[in-house]
């Protein structure tokens, strides 16, 4: 994550702290008001909890996932095809995240062992090679 998005997270993180104390001390608030209202009504009221605070609230949710979207490195293609072919073009320097790092799970071109395998063997060359050796050494 760069520092951009972890200060606006942390910025979504501290209006949500806020938005649960706020939250919690309405709620205290109101249990006194209604513990002070029993002694002298029996009316019971109940109010639920005030439209600045869910707005704070879902803004600060929307905050932090836009910190936290905004931190994330780019996805990858689905298709292996594709996948190896970015490898190929642009190595290591395609995979790095944010920080500037090569991501921690990069292993290069996936069908490198298939391109470096050997090749075939020619088993009838190698027949007629073992039988000129044979026939050269067992002239000696």
């Amino acid at each position: 994550m760069t520092w951009i998005s972890k200060a606006i997270t942390l910025f979504g993180a501290v209006l949500l702290g806020h938005a649960c104390y706020s939250a919690q001390e309405h709620s205290a608030l109101q249990s006194f008001k209604a513990a002070t209202a029993t002694l002298t009504s029996s009316s019971l009221a109940v109010a639920s909890l005030p439209v600045d605070i869910a707005i704070e609230t879902v803004i600060a949710i929307i905050v932090i996932l836009f910190g936290l979207v905004l931190g994330t490195r780019p996805l990858r293609p689905i298709q292996w095809r594709v996948w190896a072919g970015k490898i190929e073009r642009e190595g290591e320097e395609g995979f790095m995240d944010n920080d500037g790092e090569v991501n921690k799970d990069f292993v290069g071109n996936p069908f490198k062992f298939l391109e470096t395998r050997p090749g075939f063997v020619d088993i009838r060359k190698q027949r007629k090679e073992f039988a000129s050796w044979v026939k050269t050494s067992s002239a000696q």
